[in-house]
């Protein structure tokens, strides 16, 4: 899986049983079709992590989690899931540190330095969503705010890391970085990851910000960009599947 490129979806907080069955019933088709080149996931609402993997029994979807707790015990931690629960229902992996757990939760690197351990700890595989905004970008801070938001990858001892680059900016906004620009963060985030942890760290960098079916071909091609993290295009299976195509191009 570290040979290809990775797209992901993130469905946020939506989803219904009867809508989550007929989504990926499908996308069973684009998706075992392209499992040679692309490794393909979702990351569902908790709620229905257990129908979903369910569902993709007997293809290649990896279904995995948007978030995890910061607690790593069992305990009096009402409305809290953490990292052994998902685990034990089958997620292949959590989003930690997106924009929206950073503005509406405030999240911080103390915080999300417990829930990548607790991830690691249970053999969860950790995406770390780092990204500046809009008034850092013009302020020219990008890079010293995402390098902040990495820094914590030194307390690990982690042998993979996954990052998924979002310029807060650029998401749901159909705002898009320059190719050079998404060029220019994603080889400064792999620097700083081989600095962090060493030069066999295995490295997978996404991009996240309104990819769509329109941009997402010229987006995968950029230096760097090992995949994509899709929020509201993964919702839909005509535009998930095209992302997915996308990535299966030979210029790729």
């Amino acid at each position: 899986m570290w040979q290809q490129k990775w797209i992901m979806g993130n469905w946020k907080m939506n989803g219904s049983l009867a809508s989550n069955q007929q989504l990926l019933l499908a996308l069973q088709k684009p998706v075992s079709a392209a499992s040679a080149q692309v490794y393909c996931a979702v990351a569902v609402p908790d709620v229905y992590l257990t129908s979903a993997k369910e569902q993709v029994r007997g293809f290649p979807l990896v279904i995995g989690a948007q978030d995890v707790s910061r607690f790593g015990d069992f305990g009096a931690y009402t409305g809290e899931i953490n990292a052994q629960m998902l685990a034990d229902v089958g997620a292949g992996f959590a989003l930690i540190g997106h924009s929206e757990r950073r503005q509406y939760f405030q999240e911080d690197n103390a915080i999300l330095l417990s829930k990548l351990q607790h991830c690691l700890s249970a053999h969860i595989l950790p995406i770390l969503c780092v990204g500046e905004t809009l008034a850092q970008r013009e302020s020219a801070q990008e890079k010293a705010v995402v390098g902040d938001q990495l820094a914590i990858l030194a307390e690990l001892s982690a042998t993979e890391v996954v990052v998924a680059y979002e310029p807060v900016w650029a998401i749901g906004t159909g705002k898009i970085p320059t190719t050079r620009q998404i060029a220019e963060m994603h080889q400064f985030i792999y620097h700083q990851i081989l600095s962090l942890c060493g030069k066999d760290v295995k490295i997978r960098v996404l991009y996240g910000g309104s990819v769509n079916t329109k941009n997402a071909a010229e987006i995968l091609a950029v230096p760097h960009v090992d995949g994509a993290l899709v929020g509201g295009a993964s919702l839909q299976a005509d535009s998930f599947t095209a992302i997915i195509q996308a990535a299966c191009a030979p210029a790729l």
